[in-house]
This record gives structure tokens, C-alpha cells and sequence, in this order.
């Protein structure tokens, strides 16, 4: 399965929000699946993907925030972070 990848640690609002959006709009169930890292937790994101039904998991390590998003809700999220 393909990773599209964004690490948002370094970038300003909103543009972490507009790159998330891009990539969750190419996203096919089953093919792939969206990995972003981010020094915050993307609430607005994460409400957002939930919203449209999407397979979201977060988790929080060491100040690093992991949100791995799919559409399919049988994808292993948790088994692909990289934590």
C-alpha cells in the first residue's frame, strides 16, 4: 500500500491544512493511505477527515503527532505508524 507522506513539523498554518486536503483527495480505498507528522494536533483536520467518513488514527510521541488517514476502514492504520 502507498504512503503519501507530509511532515508538517516545520510548516505554518494554514498551509499543513491545504497539503492534507490535496492529499486526502487523491486517496483510493485500498491503494493508499495519508501519513502526516505535526508538532500540534490537527484537530480541524482530523474533525474534518472523521466527518467524511474517513479511517483516521493519531497518536501522540515524544511532541510528534502521527495522523495516518484512509478511506478504507478496514486499513491497519495503527500497524503502519512509525512510532
Amino acid at each position: 500500500m502507498e504512503r503519501l507522506f507530509l511532515d508538517a513539523r516545520e510548516l505554518e498554518h494554514p498551509i499543513p491544512l491545504e497539503r492534507a486536503i490535496e492529499a486526502l483527495r487523491k486517496l483510493e480505498e485500498g491503494r493508499n493511505y495519508f501519513y502526516m507528522l505535526h508538532r500540534k494536533e490537527p484537530i480541524p483536520l482530523i474533525e474534518m477527515a472523521k466527518a467524511q467518513g474517513f479511517n483516521v488514527y493519531k497518536k501522540e510521541e515524544n511532541n510528534r503527532w502521527h495522523i495516518l488517514i484512509a478511506r478504507n476502514p478496514r486499513t491497519p492504520l495503527e500497524e503502519l505508524c512509525d512510532v
